[in-house]
């Protein structure tokens, strides 16, 4: 993690060397739009997650969890089966030279790691094996007492506002064709998740629902060919908090977390004018 925090550092501090009006072989942005897809792992924090609904409530405390990769495949480019993998969607704008504002998708995966021990606080009272009052008690989450994830997905829709720097003067990178660039914003969104959960025996539920907000700041490193076309890799970290997901058919049952999260992504794209 110290690693990743200073790289982020070292990209950030590129841009106070970057030249305000840099035009490159690509030419002047200001005015125009970029639009980029591609794929990502994501990283997250241990959590709380609190369940709430009739006759029980409880906390389970520093929950582990991880993303759902796919191996690579036809799917990653299919119209029809696009959320299979892990992706990232943005469509933006140069309102100046350097400066961008954009609107996109972070497409995450967040399962629970099962068979994990972990402390519970709270009460049960279904009727079911489950059923008593818990006090820093240690429980396995094994299947018959939870499933929960996030994966179709953690959907992190937000918007951005980004800077934009050519780094060939300052690197002194004179290929033809070709150039070197630096981005790093903020953005803030909310979530909109696909929550697959099966808890203490009721039904399975899986459907969208929005849950909470985010907020986030990236670095990255853009290559740009032939003046329109690019490839980039972006280092993103932020904070989820989502106080209303749904866990079952009933709109009483809900669970809450909030967790800190470090995606990195990796797409292609285009920079064009209209």
């Amino acid at each position: 993690m110290k690693n990743i925090f200073f790289a982020v550092i070292f990209l950030s501090s590129i841009m106070v060397f970057a030249q305000e009006n840099n035009y490159n072989d690509a030419g002047p942005n200001k005015g125009k739009f970029f639009a980029y897809w591609g794929w990502n792992r994501g990283h997250f924090s241990r959590s709380d997650i609190t369940f709430k609904g009739d006759n029980y409530n409880f906390t389970l405390s520093d929950v582990a969890a991880k993303d759902k990769p796919k191996p690579f495949g036809i799917y990653y480019f299919k119209i029809d089966e696009v959320t299979i993998p892990q992706t990232n969607f943005r469509v933006g704008y140069f309102i100046k030279e350097n400066y961008t504002v954009s609107i996109g998708v972070d497409h995450m995966k967040y399962v629970m790691r099962n068979d994990q021990t972990v402390n519970i606080n709270g009460s049960i009272n279904l009727g079911g094996d489950f059923d008593g009052t818990y006090t820093n008690d240690a429980i396995v989450l094994t299947e018959d007492f939870l499933l929960f994830e996030h994966t179709d997905g953690l959907n992190y829709v937000n918007a951005e506002f980004s800077r934009f720097d050519n780094l060939d003067n300052w690197l002194q990178f004179k290929v033809k064709n070709i150039d070197i660039n630096v981005t790093e914003g903020v953005g803030i969104g909310l979530l909109y998740p696909k929550t697959n959960t099966t808890l203490l025996g009721k039904e399975r539920y899986d459907e969208f629902h929005v849950s909470g907000y985010g907020v986030s700041a990236h670095a990255g490193l853009n290559i740009t060919f032939f003046k329109h076309f690019f490839i980039q890799s972006n280092l993103k970290v932020g904070y989820i908090n989502m106080q209303d997901i749904r866990t079952t058919g009933s709109t009483t049952d809900t669970a809450s977390q909030h967790f800190t999260f470090l995606e990195n992504m990796y797409v292609f794209g285009a920079r064009f004018g209209i």
